[in-house]
């Protein structure tokens, strides 16, 4: 079996998407209006990326900055859009006010989903209970992985609960894999892959002129080769 771990790179362009795929990334994350922390995409771009590459894409399901779900109807109505022009995978995650998942915003986006695989994204790292949320979360259909830092300060803060997780691989809650994402930096891979994380997430480290920017496909190439 092949130790390959996952690189994912966010685009928010077709140009962003090329150079992600040359420098070799796995999967795109597809976002838009990174001020705002990535919101949903036109449905234009994603056809435009859709045509431009050939790996998976995880589109983003968010329509205003912070955690909190707004209206779930165009949500859904983002999600029918997406559907209908050829998205099959997606990055969603709402709180409510006090830390807790906001189970009704998640379970209606998810049904509309219909089985789509999806990404539960940075808000379990502003969660008031981790391992509830996870609970809580476990027997949603399509729900493979987390994307956390650990914290939301980021890797350098989350460390040490990144590990732990890591460790709890197969345990109730534990079942979709971790993509480690979130202030992560080259110098973390070590103590991460040998505790057995294996799918990372960068997006302005793929940018070394940041956010204003488009993907530096060498940028994203130095991440392929730690990681191999």
């Amino acid at each position: 079996m092949s130790n390959r771990a996952l690189l994912e790179v966010i685009a928010l362009t077709a140009e962003d998407a090329v150079a992600a795929q040359a420098g070799g990334a796995d999967r795109l994350e597809l976002v838009t209006d990174m001020a705002a922390d990535g919101l949903t995409p036109p449905r234009e771009t994603f056809a435009a990326i859709r045509a431009a590459v050939d790996i998976p894409l995880r589109v983003m399901l968010r329509l205003a900055d912070g955690f909190a779900a707004g209206d779930v109807g165009a949500l859904v109505e983002k999600a029918r859009e997406l559907r209908a022009e050829g998205a099959r995978e997606f990055v969603l995650g709402f709180l409510h006010a006090d830390g807790t998942p906001d189970l009704a915003a998640i379970e209606t986006l998810v049904a509309e989903l219909d089985g789509c695989p999806w990404t539960f994204h940075r808000a379990i790292d502003r969660a008031a209970d981790r391992d509830g949320l996870r609970k809580a979360l476990a027997d949603l259909p399509g729900l493979d992985t987390y994307l956390t830092a650990g914290a939301a300060e980021g890797v350098d803060a989350g460390l040490a609960t990144l590990l732990a997780e890591t460790a709890r691989r197969g345990d109730p809650g534990y079942g979709p894999r971790i993509l480690v994402g979130g202030g992560l930096g080259l110098h973390h891979l070590p103590r991460l892959r040998a505790a057995g994380a294996d799918a990372f997430h960068i997006g302005g480290a793929a940018r070394p002129g940041g956010w204003s920017t488009p993907v530096d496909a060498a940028a994203v190439a130095r991440w392929r080769t730690a990681l191999s």
